[in-house]
């Protein structure tokens, strides 16, 4: 028997309170993924401790500098295994949420966790962000876009404001101190038509860990040209 107290009690300090159902969600989200990680490689994190903290915790500081009550179309790009789109429908289930993966076999592990946690408008996608961002059904047509990806933020950038819509934000998970990294991605933001609005850090509840969100907002339409070929992005970061 997993310890729901701690889940509990770690979500509350960020002001969010489960229901049973919703407790019962997580706990078969981590069954699930825990069976699945001994036969394909999602996470190195397979504690149950570590992963409510560091997995689905961290997913849900979100809450700390965004309001996740509306009901808004959100994009989780690079999502792995689910993270944060996943702990974020469960708790807001309002959201219309889009995970897009570029390992197909991830994708399958989603559908199952979808399909067995019963939630509803939320969809996993495999492809590639230059792809999907391109993509008229996809580009510009999401309120939020976030993601946990490591990547150079001036990368994250090309991969994700294309697909946030003008007055729409893209929100980037990042640990430590990011002060540094932000203002050298300034000139690659305001090319993709954002703004930084603001760079927050804190603690996660109970715990040592640091997180950090760069907050993007997006004031003008991404130009055409972006985002640039496969891998290009990630080779030549825009400066």
């Amino acid at each position: 028997m997993y310890d729901r107290g701690r889940l509990t009690e770690r979500l509350i300090k960020l002001g969010i309170e489960l229901d049973e159902q919703q407790t019962e969600q997580f706990m078969d989200y981590y069954r699930i993924l825990a069976e699945w990680n001994q036969v394909m490689n999602l996470t190195a994190i397979t504690d149950y401790n570590e992963v409510v903290d560091k997995h689905f915790v961290d997913s849900l500081s979100l809450a700390r500098v965004c309001d996740l009550t509306e009901n808004i179309r959100v994009l989780d790009l690079g999502t792995g295994a689910g993270f944060p789109g996943i702990p974020l429908k469960i708790v807001y289930p309002g959201l219309d949420i889009v995970l897009i993966d570029s390992l197909n076999k991830r994708i399958k592990f989603l559908d199952t966790v979808i399909r067995t946690l019963g939630l509803k408008n939320i969809t996993a996608v495999h492809g590639r962000a230059e792809d999907y961002g391109r993509d008229r059904n996809y580009r510009e047509s999401f309120d939020l876009c976030v993601s946990r990806a490591v990547a150079n933020l001036s990368t994250l950038a090309e991969y994700c404001i294309p697909f946030v819509k003008k007055g729409g934000r893209f929100i980037s998970y990042k640990s430590g101190n990011v002060e540094s990294e932000a203002v050298e991605s300034k000139k690659a933001v305001n090319i993709l038509g954002g703004r930084i609005g603001a760079v927050e850090s804190f603690l996660l509840p109970g715990t040592d860990i640091e997180r950090s969100f760069v907050i993007i907002e997006k004031c003008l339409n991404t130009p055409r040209a972006y985002p640039r070929n496969a891998g290009k992005p990630s080779r030549e970061p825009l400066k």
